[in-house]
């Protein structure tokens, strides 16, 4: 049996297990052809906006337009998201199904949409050439790249170019990016040293991927590019000006991390300086790991262990006094998430909040009824896709490996834990993190290990120290 038919097998088993929702109930799809084949709604024209859309490859599900201006003292961004709000009727078929699903699942050989495609990859979504209504934010910035200003309304707007990463990052490598691209990585820059100023933190981990290749797949670790990280700080300004407005009108919902506990991060600090990574009395955990580059395997292996002080984040909603514990840790000031309506539910119900506030006008009824529900059906939408993706990668991992039981490995001890033997290592080629049997593992550094076992059925991987 070729590889394809095996795997196709496995992702379906997965879809199964993890209760995935299938196809949409006619009624849904019904609706979302008429809402995608109605007249545009009559708003302020900001075609004139040179947008742009900065994606994965192939991406069809655009959320976010962006237009970078210079100005005498600073600059300027025009952040166009998509206007789903226009298209969901609340209380509607697809209003109640999108909350059923929470957000869109990708799986290596489908997704599962948060929205029917004639609207996600059609009607919704800011493709190239077309006029769509969207939330238009401006945000003015100093010449350090603080925000001085923001407010955000409907318009109409048209995406000028599709791109994707590595055309923007060649065009910057290459001295050839203008307008937008050229401003992107200045301000990008500047938002990423005022994460750092404040206390906010990027972990610069390589992420598992499960990328197509041949008629089947194969795991790799991908570095996200600079061009990623400062596309990311855009949105991330974005959500926390959202979240100063929530705050502001005392009603909203926050995305929220409370602070480690205190032991988590002593222990943080002793694996830092029992592996020989730097981190400075005084200095923030995100200015320690700042540049820390992940080949190295000290390096590799602190940054998956100090990964748990960013574990915990929810969601928290409002409708009166806000909350006392507001801020998200990672990104070190409150903050909401308004920038991906297409593929996450939240979004659509922040956005609404943020553009009555913007407008001077009450909240509507439906949205401020629906925030009391939102953090418990975005956290089990959270899980089920973290879920989703981590058997994936099992799957994955478990397959390139079935015929290679008994074989030995160059790994890294990425993981161990006081008082449990084994650990967790992780294998360059194939690009694979899994348990590994063994007393006393050296967390930090290259061990030879075999692997034991490479199961289809449970997705198991496991290796022991050779």
């Amino acid at each position: 049996m070729s590889e394809a038919p095996r795997l196709a097998e496995g992702f379906e088993r997965i879809r199964g297990e993890l209760e995935l929702p299938e196809e949409f109930p006619a009624a849904v799809l019904e609706e979302a052809e008429r809402a995608a084949s109605a007249a545009l709604p009559s708003l302020p024209d900001r075609t004139d906006l040179p947008l742009l859309t900065v994606d994965p490859p192939g991406s069809m599900d655009l959320d976010q337009a962006l237009c970078i201006e210079e100005r005498p003292r600073g600059f300027r961004v025009w952040y166009a998201i998509a206007d789903v709000g226009s298209f969901v009727r609340p209380g509607g078929a697809i209003d109640a199904e999108a909350r059923k699903r929470g957000e869109t699942v990708y799986m290596p050989d489908t997704r599962v949409p948060l929205h029917p495609a004639v609207l996600s990859e059609g009607a919704a979504s800011l493709l190239p050439g077309v006029t769509r209504p969207a939330a238009l934010w401006c945000l003015d910035l100093d010449a350090d790249g603080r925000t001085i200003g923001a407010d955000v309304t409907r318009a109409l707007v048209r995406s000028r170019e599709r791109l994707d990463y590595d055309y923007v990052q060649a065009a910057l490598d290459t001295g050839t990016a203008d307008g937008t691209l050229r401003l992107l990585p200045v301000v990008g820059a500047l938002r990423s040293e005022l994460e750092r100023e404040r206390g906010g933190v990027s972990l610069p981990t390589p992420e598992q991927e499960v990328v197509a290749h041949g008629d089947g797949y194969r795991v790799e670790f991908r570095t996200p590019l600079p061009a990623e990280a400062w596309n990311a700080q855009i949105s991330l300004m974005t959500g926390m000006a959202a979240a100063a407005m929530m705050l502001d009108a005392e009603m909203g919902v926050l995305r929220t991390l409370p602070p480690a506990p205190r032991e988590t991060s002593d222990r943080v600090r002793r694996i830092a300086a029992a592996l020989g990574v730097p981190w400075a009395d005084g200095e923030s955990f995100g200015e320690a790991v700042a540049n820390l580059d992940p080949k190295i395997p000290a390096n590799a292996a602190f940054l998956r262990e100090s990964a748990a002080l960013l574990r915990g984040a929810g969601y928290t909603a409002f409708n009166g006094e806000p909350p006392k514990d507001a801020t998200h840790a990672a990104v070190a000031a409150p903050y909401a998430h308004v920038t991906a309506p297409l593929r996450r539910l939240v979004d659509r119900y922040g956005t609404e909040v943020c553009l009555a506030v913007a407008e001077g006008v009450p909240v509507p009824e439906p949205v401020q009824q629906a925030l009391e529900e939102l953090p418990s059906l975005m956290t089990g939408a959270g899980h089920r896709a973290s879920a989703v993706e981590r058997a994936c990668v099992d799957l994955v991992e478990a397959f390139v490996l079935r015929d290679k039981v008994g074989q030995t490995f160059d790994a890294v001890v990425v993981d161990v834990q006081e008082g449990r033997p084994g650990g967790v290592v992780q294998i360059t080629d194939p690009a694979v993190v899994a348990r590994c049997d063994g007393d006393g593992l050296p967390l930090g550094e290259k061990i030879q290990v075999r692997l034991t076992r490479a199961d289809l059925t449970t997705r198991e991987v496991r290796f022991t120290v050779a």
